[in-house]
Formats: C-alpha cells, sequence, structure tokens
C-alpha cells in the first residue's frame, strides 16, 4: 500500500532529531528501517534529498524543497480531519514554533502572549528570542518576525510594523560629553552598536537641507547581540544608540532617553516582517499567531 505521508512524517522526524537511530526511537523502527526509507523516497523521486556524513545530515536543495512540502501537506491532512471531525471548523492545535527578535518579542509578543495560549489551548507554543539571522529550516521555525528586506523570493511575508529609526543617548551621557550636532560629530563619541548587522560599522543619514543620503562611520567600545542590551547601556549613559522607536518610546516619553539628529534620521525607517516558508495553504495555528501579532502591533502605544 502506497503510504507517501508516512514517509514524509518519517523524512521530517529524521530532520527534527537529526539522525536515523534517534528518528527510529521515536518512531519505534530501526536505524536501518529508517535509512532505507529515506532511500526509498530518493529512489522514487530521482533524486538526492539528504547527504549523509559520519556526523551530521546535510539537507540538499531538493531535501528543502521536499521537507517544506512534507510539513505542508501533512498539516493539510491533520487540518482535513479535524476540520471533518468538528463539523466544518477546525481549531487551531499543534506545535508553533516562533523566532523573534528580543525588542520585538518583548514589546509586542511577550505582554500579550498569555491571552494567546489561553484562547488557543491546543496550540504548544515554542518562542525563541534573537536578534541575528535565520534560517527557517535550520531553526525548525514555522514564523520569523525580523527587520530589514525580504531577499528569499521562496518565503511569504506580512507586514508588521513599519516605524523610524531614532539616534538617542541618555541625558547623563549628553551632559558629560556634548550634543552633536550633525552627523560628523558622531566621530567624537562612543557609538553603540550590534554584532550581527552587515554595515555596523556605519549610520545611514539623510541632509536635511539638500536630500542627499549618506552613511556616516562610527566607532565605539561596546557591540550587543540584540536590541535590549544595547538599549540598557545607552540608559546606563555609556553611549550614543540607533534604535527603533517602538523599543524606546517610553523612555523618550520617560525623558531617560533623548533623540539627538532627528532632522537627519527622517528617512531612517524600520520594517519588521513576519515571514514563513511559502506555501499555498497556511496551517490556521500559523495563520492565527499572524492576526494575533497583527492586533498587537495594531494596538499598541509604542509604534
Amino acid at each position: 500500500m502506497d503510504n507517501r505521508a508516512g514517509e514524509m512524517e518519517t523524512f521530517i522526524k529524521v530532520i527534527e532529531h537529526g539522525s536515523f537511530s534517534q528518528a527510529g526511537r521515536d518512531l519505534h523502527m530501526s536505524p536501518s528501517a529508517v535509512s532505507k526509507l529515506v532511500t526509498r523516497i530518493e529512489d522514487r523521486l530521482g533524486t538526492r534529498l539528504l547527504v549523509r556524513s559520519t556526523r551530521q545530515l546535510q539537507l540538499t536543495p531538493e531535501g528543502e524543497m521536499y521537507l517544506r512540502r512534507a510539513r505542508t501537506i501533512l498539516d493539510q491532512i491533520d487540518e482535513t480531519e479535524r476540520l471533518i471531525g468538528g463539523g466544518g471548523q477546525a481549531a487551531p492545535r499543534g506545535k508553533l514554533s516562533i523566532n523573534a527578535s528580543v525588542a520585538f518579542a518583548q514589546v509586542f509578543i511577550i505582554p500579550h502572549l498569555p491571552g494567546f495560549l489561553r484562547q488557543y489551548p491546543d496550540i504548544e507554543l515554542e518562542l525563541t528570542q534573537t536578534d541575528g539571522i535565520v534560517d527557517l529550516l535550520e531553526e525548525r521555525a514555522d514564523i520569523a518576525i525580523r527587520s530589514g528586506g525580504l531577499p528569499d523570493s521562496s518565503l511569504m511575508a506580512r507586514k508588521l510594523l513599519e516605524t523610524k529609526r531614532k539616534i538617542v543617548a541618555s541625558p547623563v551621557y549628553l551632559e558629560q560629553f556634548g550634543v552633536p550636532q550633525t552627523p560628523a560629530d558622531l566621530a567624537d563619541h562612543n557609538c553603540l552598536r550590534f554584532n550581527f548587522i552587515k554595515g555596523r560599522n556605519f549610520w545611514p543619514f539623510t541632509d536635511p537641507q539638500t536630500g542627499r543620503q549618506f552613511d556616516q562611520t562610527i566607532t565605539g567600545d561596546f557591540l550587543g547581540n540584540n536590541g535590549p542590551l544595547v538599549k540598557s547601556m545607552c540608559l546606563a549613559g555609556i553611549g550614543i544608540a540607533r534604535i527603533g522607536n517602538f523599543h524606546v518610546h517610553h523612555a523618550l516619553e520617560k525623558g531617560d532617553l533623548v533623540e539627538i539628529l532627528a532632522d537627519w534620521t527622517k528617512d531612517d525607517i524600520e520594517t519588521v516582517h513576519a515571514v514563513w516558508a511559502g506555501h499555498d495553504h497556511l496551517a490556521t495555528r500559523i495563520r492565527a499567531f499572524i492576526d494575533f501579532v497583527v492586533d498587537c502591533v495594531r494596538k499598541s502605544p509604542s509604534r
């Protein structure tokens, strides 16, 4: 009997566990049986899905495509059965893996997450916070929430937020070292940077008189791997930072931080997207979470 759904489930387990033996234990199969099943899939498709070595299993481009499609198909099967069994209404359920930038998660997601989990008790949610670049396949993430462009055309995206980046410093720092009047003045200041951003040694500006856009080289003695860390150093008076408005909104209102060079940064816009592996049918749990985040952003005063 043709059991391609079972084959797909086995293949997914192999990738999730990173080995035939671990997948076999989970599926109550021998490692050799799991290996033969994957080989059978490859033989039928006429292409290699996995590159096997003594240390790890590496997906080929065809394997990455098969993995994405297999997950989609199994989601559709599961949802169809729940839809029929539930009288036409399928409640979101299953494991949902989210990878979000730290500042965005802390401002928009975490405060409202208990309400989401109460609304969808059948969803098992895994949230990882990191500001580095994320590969959805490697991280096993259903959704990634990230700032910046979308270079991978195979991914689907929904814009969540468009906000201004601001150059900020604490009153204590500015009192001690002075207030920069132009971007060139930053050469004499300690600028707090991120260690994962390409081009981390310059900030973009627009001349308010001519409209000319340019990059200003910046230096400093501290680099951080996430927004809250850089913000905390800025609040402590260590230096000047360039951070999204949604992250520093409350600190600016309270006077704990002060915006500088505002006329030079009017075109410095940060766009945040929810990104997921592209396919025609979106699992209800993924759709529910994206709608939830959109609503959280819409209601927030920190935009």
